[in-house]
């Protein structure tokens, strides 16, 4: 059902010290950075043949603001890429996981994403992920 990891979200507050980090001393080059207006900026570093996410909330009622004032800065969530999200949404309905998302929405660079509720992992929050065809 899933293809790989396609990338694992980390939540932080300081975005300029962390991709500096991940930049310098993980050899992590940036492949991408967004804001989503909603929720805050999206920083994409490569690894291998997935990203890890840099979640930088614009403000504390956003959902990241609210996971960091709540949790702490650390693992927000874990996105596996799938081939088509409409038919792995309906057969994990269908298997009686509960969604957050019943349907895709546009993710950062262009891709469908949707969310499965912690609740249906054991806690984790997982990102169903379809790349948009020029990523």
């Amino acid at each position: 059902m899933f293809g790989l990891i396609d990338h694992v979200g980390l939540a932080v507050s300081d975005l300029e010290r962390t991709t500096a980090l991940y930049e310098e001393a993980f050899g992590m080059p940036v492949a991408h950075r967004e804001t989503v207006e909603s929720q805050g900026v999206a920083v994409l570093l490569e690894v291998g043949d997935g990203h890890v996410e840099l979640l930088c909330p614009l403000g504390p009622e956003t959902t990241v603001g609210r996971f960091i004032a709540k949790r702490g800065e650390g693992l927000h969530h874990v996105a596996y890429r799938v081939s088509d999200i409409d038919s792995t949404l309906a057969r994990l309905k269908q298997a009686g996981i509960a969604l957050i998302d019943s349907e895709a929405r546009i993710g950062i660079r262009g891709s469908r994403v949707a969310f499965l509720h912690p609740k249906a992992t054991n806690g984790a929050l997982t990102e169903l992920v379809e790349p948009a065809a020029t990523h």
